[in-house]
């Protein structure tokens, strides 16, 4: 299947320039790694694995992919270095397709769930807001109806964004200020996009509570208010993550994994950094799909993530 199949050429040029240090960094290592050899063998292999250790792919993730490019050695019986490249990419789509929502892309909306309601989760600092305005002008560019919930009411800055996003992209945002009840501003949201018959809301949650209890508590309130209005509220906790951190990305995704039940990832900031490894390590660990990826400043640059399409720009 072509590679256009899916993405346009413009988004997929965007994801190219996006994962270009990323590609610089895992190519001369992979370079240095197989440099003089023929064969795949087990210093190969060995090299191989902190290569891909090095590229933020993650310990266990890494030890799956060697184990499978094993398998294929064993079986193949012999396999040039040259294989390596096409190798790695195979063995790398499969994985990420394993924990893909099978045909369902990032701005597909239900057609029995409306208005359908995100819950939007993740730390401070990481394009939570950003991700949300960017969202937001994409589905209203598809011609849906959005409305915005400013329920990170912890940071004047969170809220005072998310105004301008909704004046920006001329979409309408509930809030009720700084230092207010974030459940009362998620009610008010659902309600609204019930009343208004919206198809989608998005709402933001604050960054940082003290604790994970904290944490836990302020979300599961959050929900219970939603399903007031709509019992099966929120249709979807869509965890934003920031790439160019690396490992700590991890940590992140294991506090709020443990904190509610996130049902998507949205992993942004891959433009500026060589860590783009690190979408694969997170998709296969925490088994959640990775539903947008941030390769640029654009509101184009949030795009669906296409596991084959990540790949191929990746070892381009």
């Amino acid at each position: 299947m072509g590679i256009f199949n899916f993405i346009s050429k413009e988004k997929k040029e965007s994801l190219d320039k996006g994962l270009e240090k990323s590609n610089r960094n895992l190519f001369s290592k992979l370079g240095k790694a197989i440099a003089g050899k023929s064969k795949v063998d087990d210093q190969v292999l060995d090299e191989l694995e902190e290569v891909l250790i090095t590229s933020d792919v993650g310990v266990d993730t890494t030890l799956k992919i060697i184990e499978r490019i094993e398998e294929r050695v064993a079986r193949d019986k012999y396999l040039n270095t040259s294989e390596l490249n096409q190798i790695l990419r195979e063995e790398i789509s499969g994985l990420l397709e394993e924990n893909q929502i099978q045909g369902i892309t990032g701005f597909d909306l239900p057609d029995h769930q409306k208005p359908y309601v995100i819950l939007v989760v993740g730390v401070n600092g990481v394009g939570k807001t950003t991700t949300i305005g960017k969202l937001a002008a994409q589905y209203k560019q598809m011609g849906k109806k959005v409305i915005l919930g400013a329920a990170d009411t912890f940071r004047a800055a969170a809220v005072e964004q998310l105004k301008l996003w909704g004046e920006r992209v001329e979409v309408p945002v509930v809030s009720h200020g700084m230092n207010t009840d974030p459940s009362a501003v998620a009610f008010d949201a659902v309600k609204h996009a019930v009343e208004l018959q919206a198809d989608v809301v998005l709402v933001d949650t604050a960054g940082r509570l003290h604790t994970k209890v904290n944490l836990m508590n302020e979300l599961s309130k959050i929900k219970r208010v939603m399903q007031k209005f709509i019992p099966e509220a929120p249709h979807e906790i869509l965890l934003i993550l920031d790439g160019s951190t690396g490992q700590n990305a991890f940590i992140q995704a294991q506090e709020f994994t443990k904190a509610t039940d996130v049902t998507a990832l949205a992993i942004t900031k891959l433009d500026g950094t060589a860590k783009g490894g690190v979408v694969i390590g997170i998709s296969d660990q925490f088994k959640i799909p990775v539903k947008y990826i941030g390769v640029g400043e654009k509101v184009g640059d949030l795009q669906p993530f296409v596991g084959s399409e990540f790949v191929d720009s990746l070892f381009k």
